[in-house]
């Protein structure tokens, strides 16, 4: 199990330092946070989402935002699992692939719709199908899904998952893991932008 606070790794905090104190302010916050990591990293039991398959959806995700430190990391993890080391090209292909800029997606007819917004509908590279399976094939495309066109996520989309071989329970816990990655991303950047710019 990791001892170490993800964030505060991710985010080059040192103890004692100025930011130390500033998430010391938010102490619950910064546990939850990672408790979060480790229930969904580091389980007792992977279940039915095995732990290759998280680094991969990880390594997509977050490789989805740009490239950071958070990036590098799962991808690391990705390539230092034995499942998941011939998944590295690939996964970063994948990026390549579905790279964009969003949300995206259509509101249900009304006032919002002046916001509706057309964009990419990522689907991945018939090529790279045989290396990925079904199961990361269908997970990687509702990955793509819920980072920029979530308000477009339908049951639909839940039965292509199941149809790939996913259960209930590791829907569940996919749909949390890409949530977790969005907001780990996110304050991990704002943390190392308030370091730059108390440097």
């Amino acid at each position: 199990m990791s001892a170490k606070d993800i964030i505060d790794t991710l985010a080059g905090i040192e103890p004692g330092s100025a930011l130390d104190a500033i998430r010391a302010r938010r102490l619950q916050a910064r546990e939850n946070a990672q408790k979060s990591y480790l229930s969904l990293f580091e389980p007792i039991d992977a279940g039915d989402f095995s732990l290759a398959e998280r680094a991969a959806v990880a390594a997509f995700v977050t490789g989805l935002h740009g490239e950071s430190p958070v990036a590098a990391f799962y991808r690391e993890k990705l390539a230092a699992n034995a499942d998941g080391a011939a998944l590295v090209e690939p996964i970063k292909a994948e990026i390549e692939r579905g790279k964009t800029s969003g949300p995206y997606g259509a509101f249900p007819a009304g006032p919002l719709s002046v916001e509706d917004k057309a964009g990419l509908i990522y689907r991945v590279s018939p090529e790279r199908k045989p290396e990925l399976g079904t199961r990361l094939v269908a997970a990687l495309e509702h990955a793509h899904l819920l980072v920029f066109r979530p308000r477009d996520a339908a049951s639909a989309d839940m039965k292509a998952l199941l149809a790939a071989g996913w259960s209930e329970t590791g829907i569940v816990t996919f749909s949390q893991l890409v949530a977790f990655l969005s907001f780990q991303v996110r304050v991990v950047s704002g943390l190392r932008t308030l370091a730059a710019a108390s440097a």
